[in-house]
């Protein structure tokens, strides 16, 4: 019997570009699938769009506003199938994309979590240019999380395939962070897998540049957002593995966080530097171009970035 791919959407005033993301959808070339769309209490009429697609064969429900995770808690609960493939209401999917993951997920087996190629685009997928993506590759669990921490490096949800299998043993979305919650629901993820296995065939789009967006915030309540998602996924990595190179990745992250929230955050900037000690400290150097790291070298990287910052 062919597995079921249950492809969950949810929705937050995404009308402009919902109805793309449904059409790549459905336009999936993998026969058995069901399409649920959860709108967490749009007011752009983003449902009205959804119920449009509900002859077609599209699910949808609409509840209160309560964040992307609780959206996406809703969407798994209602959903049926053995693997899982998360999509968020403006990114794409390209046809196959899903097809060709299951046909790796034949060979691999239910404690492997797939991962894709993807791209960032800002109108259409011919804007993207698929600069190559670090984390696209096979890896053990640990170095693939090591490889994530060291180079600061993503890999956005519709990028991934997830057998229920491990949704189950991973637990559900953290409904109390509002800001990079996949990084922290993958990091449990990976975690509870045998391995991650890379599919290059199987291709995703993910849309920057939306106004607005939660991803480009950059506030104290961000910054807070953003450590303790750095505490929880040092708990689960270190839980896995408490080693040197694990240690070191996790104090190479809390270091990145003190230079990218300079000047606001102090407080978590402090117990970061506390934590980066305790690690055992790390190499890592404030990024900047060749003028930046002149006035670093001059100045010191703090006020090098408040001059940075005001020009």
């Amino acid at each position: 019997m062919t597995p079921l791919v249950s492809i969950l959407i949810p929705c937050y005033n995404a009308r402009p570009w919902l109805a793309p993301t449904l059409e790549s959808a459905l336009a999936q070339t993998w026969p058995a699938r069901e399409i649920i769309v959860v709108d967490d209490g749009s007011r752009d009429g983003s449902a009205e769009v959804a119920r449009t697609f509900a002859d077609r064969g599209v699910k949808v429900i609409a509840q209160e506003n309560r964040g992307a995770s609780a959206t996406r808690n809703c969407a798994y609960r209602l959903s049926q199938g053995e693997f899982i493939q998360y999509l968020d209401a403006d990114d794409l999917l390209a046809t196959d994309k899903i097809e060709r993951q299951m046909a790796l997920a034949e060979k691999t087996g239910p404690e492997v979590v797939l991962c894709g190629t993807w791209s960032r685009f800002t109108q259409t997928p011919a804007d993207a240019d698929f600069t190559p993506q670090p984390l696209c590759t096979d890896a053990a669990p640990i170095d693939w999380m090591v490889a994530k921490f060291e180079q600061n490096a993503m890999m956005h949800p519709a990028a991934w395939l997830t057998p229920r299998a491990l949704a189950e043993r991973a637990g559900p979305w953290d409904e109390s962070l509002t800001l990079d919650d996949d990084g922290e629901y993958f990091t449990r993820v990976v975690l509870a897998a045998r391995a991650v296995r890379c599919c290059r065939e199987a291709v995703s789009y993910y849309r920057s540049g939306v106004s607005g967006s939660l991803s480009g915030i950059k506030s104290e309540r961000a910054w807070a957002n953003a450590y303790r998602l750095m505490e929880l996924s040092e708990q689960w990595l270190r839980a896995a593995e408490d080693s040197p190179r694990t240690r070191h990745a996790c104090a190479t992250a809390y270091q990145r966080y003190i230079y990218d929230s300079y000047p606001l955050a102090a407080a978590y900037r402090a117990r970061a530097a506390a934590k980066v000690a305790a690690l055992g400290g790390s190499d890592l150097r404030p990024p900047g171009g060749p003028k930046y790291r002149w006035a670093r070298r001059v100045l010191g990287w703090r006020l090098a970035k408040r001059l940075q910052q005001w020009r």
